[in-house]
């Protein structure tokens, strides 16, 4: 092929030839292509599981910095500062994938994922580096460099992050060369490869967070689960008993675990040995009405002593009642076509054992009810009651009934004689309310009549003025009296007929 003056046609030969050559050496057998793209997924899943994991402990030391925060507060604003870090980090190598493989169809094929072209463009740009490129670098560089401040120069892990993060120049084995670091690790290699080598930087971030959050809980994690930091609960079955009851309930610890066993038990200055799975169970008798203490000591073996864990509480013994409490949230009675609120409940019974009935009584939330009156003047409530040592209480409670009052004409919102200018009437909507009633009631006018000094009285339908009333208004002079009066008025969302409204007067100020 050297010698010899060649042909076009021989050259056009030669070139292929060695196109051809260039190719098979740039070319990735498919199974190394599959290698990678199956080394990626592992990677993957082992990120989601490091991920949880992980969360999980963050969680641990957000319940310790809460719990301690003297101790634990400065290490969970190390481990802040280090998660913040990481997800910024992880996110944007996770947006970088996702634009490399935007074209690519079928994600899982991983031997069409042998071309360089998308990444020597993205990062490169002749002898230097694209903006991208650069962000690459100044955002391993900073990841690195930002870590390391939250936990300290003299952190133990500088030389993890330095070695993990490092964009220091690679040197060539072969020819002994120092090659940027980016051309080194990106240029010309085959996407796979570079998708790979991108999840393996996530999969040392979250490992790196793995490392560090484990290692500020590693030291205090130890002392904190010492028998001498544990609380006493008293967990009551109730808060209230009658004379004569038994007090039940439990005293626990406060981190519960059902192995742990005291050696003993003291409550109220007395041995106390009825203890269960990591539990006193408290089995006592009330006394008089008052205010009662139960306090004592848990003792547990540690290191071959006894670790003393002190516990308090106190209850109330109460007096039984004989009748249930009830009352109207509104007034001393109910009112006929409305929702009138009452309120049922027995000291010391729980709602659920509570039962209450009367024509037009119904239950709307935990000791709350609707009465809406049926015909009559007064209606009873008969409430039944359970009380805890299975006595049933029975009581009746009477209530009147009446009709809502007469309402009252306004104009402007005012009642009686309203002083006004004839323009301002006009146009100015006849109203209806009830001034003092302790309902708020949407009230509708729809009908009235007028009657004008020397003119007829005039019907007029809806609630403002209608051309016949404007007009027998027009004659009228100031120191009129303008009469509204036969107001038909109704309840919004209400078919309750109100007995009366009462008219309204307009004194003509022009």
């Amino acid at each position: 092929m050297a010698g010899g003056k060649m042909s076009a046609r021989q050259k056009m030969i030669n070139l292929m030839y060695l196109v051809f050559i260039a190719m098979l050496a740039m070319n990735m057998s498919k199974e190394v292509l599959s290698a990678f793209g199956f080394m990626n997924e592992k990677l993957v899943e082992n990120n989601l599981s490091t991920a949880e994991k992980n969360a999980l402990a963050y969680t641990n030391l957000a319940t310790k910095a809460s719990e301690q925060p003297e101790k634990f507060g400065p290490l969970k604003q190390k481990a802040d500062k280090v998660k913040e870090y990481s997800s910024e980090f992880y996110q944007y190598l996770a947006d970088l994938k996702s634009k490399m493989t935007a074209d690519i169809e079928d994600k899982d094929n991983y031997e069409e994922m042998d071309k360089t072209d998308w990444l020597d463009a993205y990062f490169f740009k002749g002898d230097n580096y694209t903006a991208e490129g650069q962000e690459f670098l100044d955002k391993m560089d900073g990841y690195r460099n930002n870590v390391l401040n939250a936990l300290g120069s003299d952190s133990k892990f500088a030389p993890v992050l330095n070695n993990r993060f490092s964009t220091d120049d690679v040197v060539d084995q072969e020819t002994g060369k120092e090659i940027p670091f980016l051309r080194a690790r990106y240029e010309g290699f085959p996407m796979v490869a570079s998708l790979t080598n991108f999840t393996q930087i996530q999969a040392d971030v979250k490992n790196t967070e793995s490392d560090i959050i484990s290692d500020l809980l590693g030291g205090q994690l130890e002392s904190e689960v010492s028998m001498s930091n544990y609380n006493g609960v008293v967990q009551l079955d109730k808060n209230a008993f009658y004379p004569g009851d038994k007090v039940t309930g439990s005293v626990v610890l406060g981190r519960y675990d059902p192995s742990l066993k005291p050696s003993r038990v003291e409550l109220n200055g007395k041995k106390y040995d009825n203890f269960k799975d990591g539990s006193v169970v408290l089995d006592l008798r009330a006394g008089s009405v008052g205010e009662k203490d139960i306090k004592g000591t848990i003792y547990f073996m540690e290191n071959g002593e006894e670790v003393p864990v002190p516990f308090k509480s106190s209850y109330s013994v109460i007096s039984k009642p004989n009748a249930p409490v009830v009352s109207a949230d509104k007034m001393n009675v109910v009112y006929r076509g409305l929702s009138n609120p009452i309120s049922i409940s027995l000291p010391g019974v729980p709602d659920k054992d509570v039962r209450a009935s009367a024509p037009g009584l119904q239950k709307t939330g935990s000791g709350k009810y609707m009465m809406r009156p049926k015909a009559g003047n007064t209606v009873s409530i008969n409430v039944s009651a359970k009380l805890a040592d299975g006595k049933n209480v029975n009581t009746k409670t009477v209530f009147r009934i009446k009709d809502i009052p007469a309402a009252m004409g306004t104009v402007r919102g005012q009642f009686g004689t309203v002083r006004m200018p004839k323009s301002g009437l006009a146009n100015t909507p006849i109203g209806a309310g009830l001034p003092d009633f302790l309902f708020d009631l949407d009230l509708r006018v729809t009908s009235f009549k007028v009657k004008v000094p020397g003119q007829l009285a005039i019907i007029v339908n809806g609630s403002k003025l209608n051309a016949a009333a404007k007009k027998a208004l027009s004659k009228a002079r100031r120191g009129d009296i303008i009469n509204i009066f036969g107001i038909q008025a109704v309840i919004k969302n209400n078919s309750y007929k109100l007995k009366k409204v009462l008219p309204v007067n307009i004194e003509l100020t022009n």
